[in-house]
């Protein structure tokens, strides 16, 4: 295929794999460059909601997804004490409405189903090993210098995709708007079914609501898994995604919680920790033949469970602007157009999330009383906005 099709991408994980799909499909020639030296996601769980799934069965993978995927029947929104507040209908209802499940499930199966098809594309080369250092816009489109195993590596493409994350080396060269810490650090665990109360085996996802800390609980491998992320306040920053945690140092965060919640800190042996970390909306996501995609363009707080949706809701976008539009750059400025105003909507409202998780009484015994007046159908109806949305 003429180089003049070829697109090239910073990053493989979520978001670059998905793009790299969308743009095959497209009939363009994709060259992924990924740091890792191999495909592997550290994470642990990830919510795909029907805005996400959608895309992924459209790019033909709900096969390779269903076979480990959970389709939670719901939400339980409790309090720290265990009292329920409210449920949230899932399940076969959420898929009736928006037309797409939502799912949970590890990342490292959604990451596996994503390589296997990569792999199957004939039109995508990946990478791996390959650091990008910098890039020079031409007149015929983009080089990109990167250093592999073997040396330098030099590609040319008509565009550029920077899908390489909230340290993004493409975004240096096009923004230096500083992220903000949230003041919290997210901790994450797998635990065995088994390990966990008969009573939280079932297949919902479970929110608990304290103050200055949350914990949420869902099944994923095929429900042979259980997954655990709880939030506290902290103001350890360090950059990355998988720093180890001590049982003890988290469970003071959690003093005072039920006994059930307490028992679910208490279970993994070995947790994971990140700070949280997010940037306000950026007019500009790019320039010429460039532009980011997923955290490189809008890292958000994972309040609204939506950074991996909106990284494939991304890809998708872009893949259709470029199949519609022959000059790049302005395929992507019409991307980001098109991006901008609900990427930041949705980070305000993880923003504002964060503050009603976390309230201390008496504000927080309101925010259970108008969540109980409003009931399960009407919290759901309320995100249509974002649920409901198709390319």
């Amino acid at each position: 295929m003429a180089r003049s099709r070829t697109i090239l991408v910073a990053g493989a994980g979520i978001g670059g794999l998905t793009a790299a799909l969308a743009l095959a499909r497209a009939d363009f020639r994709v060259v992924v460059l990924e740091r890792a030296t191999r495909l592997e996601e550290t994470g642990a769980g990830i919510q795909l909601s029907p805005n996400a799934s959608r895309i992924l069965f459209d790019l033909g993978l709900r096969e390779r997804l269903a076979v480990s995927a959970v389709a939670p029947e719901g939400i339980r929104v409790m309090r720290a004490s265990g009292r329920n507040i409210v449920r949230i209908p899932l399940g076969f209802s959420a898929e009736k409405r928006y037309g797409a499940p939502y799912w949970v499930i590890h990342r490292a199966d959604l990451q596996a189903a994503l390589i296997a098809a990569v792999s199957e594309q004939p039109h995508i080369a990946v990478r791996l090993g390959a650091r990008v250092d910098d890039f020079a816009i031409h007149a015929n489109g983009v080089s990109l210098r990167a250093f592999g195993p073997a040396g330098d590596l030099d590609d040319q493409g008509v565009a550029l995709v920077g899908a390489d994350g909230l340290w993004s080396a493409v975004r240096k060269r096009i923004s230096d708007k500083p992220l903000r810490f949230a003041g919290r650090t997210a901790w994450r665990a797998a635990v065995p079914v088994e390990a966990v109360a008969p009573e939280l085996r079932e297949r919902w996802t479970h929110l608990w609501l304290g103050r200055g800390a949350h914990l949420v609980q869902y099944p994923m491998r095929g429900g042979r898994e259980i997954n655990l992320v709880a939030i506290i306040s902290d103001d350890w920053q360090e950059p990355g995604w998988s720093a180890p945690g001590l049982r003890d140092d988290i469970l003071p965060s959690f003093a005072g919680w039920g006994a059930q919640a307490r028992r679910l800190i208490a279970t993994p042996d070995r947790w994971l920790k990140w700070a949280l970390l997010d940037r306000t909306p950026d007019r500009h996501w790019g320039h010429g033949p460039v532009t980011l995609l997923g955290d490189a363009a809008h890292p958000m707080l994972p309040f609204l469970a939506q950074g991996g949706a909106m990284a494939i809701e991304d890809a998708a976008v872009l893949a259709s602007c470029l199949a519609r539009e022959a000059d790049p750059a302005a395929a992507f400025r019409t991307y980001e157009k098109l991006r901008r105003v609900r990427t930041a909507r949705i980070q305000h409202e993880a923003r504002a999330n964060d503050f009603r998780y976390h309230l201390p009484d008496p504000p927080a015994f309101a925010r259970d009383l108008a969540l109980r007046a409003m009931g399960g159908d009407r919290l759901l109806s309320r995100l249509d906005w974002l649920y409901a949305w198709r390319l």
